[in-house]
């Protein structure tokens, strides 16, 4: 029975930690995009965007990370045999590299409070994407365990899962492209009014 409940919590922190991380590096994307507002809009958005990054990553997605991990080691306890298989080896990889993802954008978040980041909304559109694919990957490997399947119909799930994440970079290059466009057309709309 243990470890139903231990599974049943993990979902619910694996859901609750991938929710926060989606939606953690967006309103990023939307701070680095608030640069280019004029004051004071500018600071009111960024101000009220760094207040709903630091709630998100602390109330939710921290948690969230924290039970996902407490109640997977929690299941390990149940069936430790399991340890022994090579695609729990695989999948404690990818989660390595998902908790490293999780401090980097504690890291953004700190360089966003202090002013000091570098990235591009497009940079960090890119970034957005990184959760997605490491947690295809988990759940391939978790549901498919010895038997994870090599065959076409895979291949096509993963280009699937490639080309949707590349539709949606170019629809956001698409976007601000647009966005550009329609600034330059009212700073040249403005000008000739101003030398009259």
């Amino acid at each position: 029975m243990a470890y139903f409940w231990f599974k049943a919590f993990h979902i619910v922190g694996v859901v609750v930690w991938f929710a926060g991380l989606f939606y953690l590096v967006r309103l990023f994307i939307y701070h680095v995009e608030a640069e280019e507002q004029p004051e004071p809009a500018r600071g009111i958005l960024q101000s009220q965007y760094l207040l709903m990054e630091k709630r998100l990553y602390n109330i939710i997605t921290t948690p969230g990370m924290l039970v996902a991990v407490a109640m997977a080691i929690g299941l390990l306890t149940t069936e430790p045999e399991v340890l022994h298989d090579w695609w729990l080896h695989v999948k404690l990889g990818f989660v390595v590299l998902l908790l490293g993802y999780h401090h980097y954008c504690a890291r953004i978040l700190k360089q966003l409070e202090k002013g000091t980041c570098r990235l591009s909304s497009g940079k960090l559109r890119a970034l957005n994407e990184a959760p997605t694919l490491l947690l295809v990957a988990i759940v391939m490997l978790a549901v498919f365990k010895n038997s994870f399947p090599t065959s076409a119909s895979v291949w096509v799930m993963v280009a699937l899962v490639v080309s949707m994440a590349a539709s949606i970079q170019l629809y956001a290059k698409i976007r601000r492209r647009n966005e550009e466009k329609r600034r330059a057309e009212a700073i040249a709309s403005q000008t000739p009014a101003e030398s009259v």
